[in-house]
């Protein structure tokens, strides 16, 4: 393996599972986000073998999957606003009334971010789920710390006030 095919692995290996979930949680569709991750990192291979140095792969990241996000819904000229595919599988191993449950969940808490602005839906994605700094949400939001810091706590507020205090979030 040459040094562009490890430096892209290595940024792979690293990141794929938390783009792949960011890309999610903005589709609601496993197929869809697997193919928008493919895309992302397609993006990110064509920048290393052009042979720009890319300095934060994070944030390149995290900063086309945004965008490829955006232009899917531009394309598709859907509303982000969307439920949950069917195609999510439910574990043998698991009580179906559990499942249905934790989906039923799930759906709630997607729909619920969903209806937030784009930045917010970011934030709290990135601070919760990716457990990103907080300055370093800032900085991909072009906000200050104390500005994105409200943004998320009023965000969670928006969240428990459209679940009706379902859930302790």
């Amino acid at each position: 393996m040459n040094n562009l095919q490890e430096q892209f692995s290595q940024i792979y290996d690293q990141y794929i599972q938390s783009i792949y979930r960011f890309v999610f949680l903005k589709t609601s569709s496993q197929f869809v986000a697997e193919d928008l991750t493919a895309e992302v990192f397609t993006k990110l291979w064509e920048k290393i073998q052009e042979g720009r140095k890319i300095e934060n792969p994070k944030a390149f990241l995290y900063q086309s999957a945004r965008n490829i996000v955006i232009d899917h819904y531009r394309k598709k000229g859907n509303n982000p606003v969307s439920p949950m595919d069917e195609d999510m599988e439910i574990s043998d191993n698991t009580n179906m009334q559990e499942e249905a449950i934790k989906t039923a969940d799930m759906r709630i808490i997607q729909h619920g971010i969903s209806q937030l602005k784009d930045d917010c839906q970011n934030a709290i994605i990135w601070y919760y789920l990716d457990q990103m700094p907080l300055e370093e949400i800032a900085k991909n939001l072009n906000k200050s710390e104390g500005a994105t810091r409200t943004m998320i706590s009023r965000g969670l507020q928006e969240l428990k006030d459209m679940t009706g205090d379902r859930f302790d979030v």
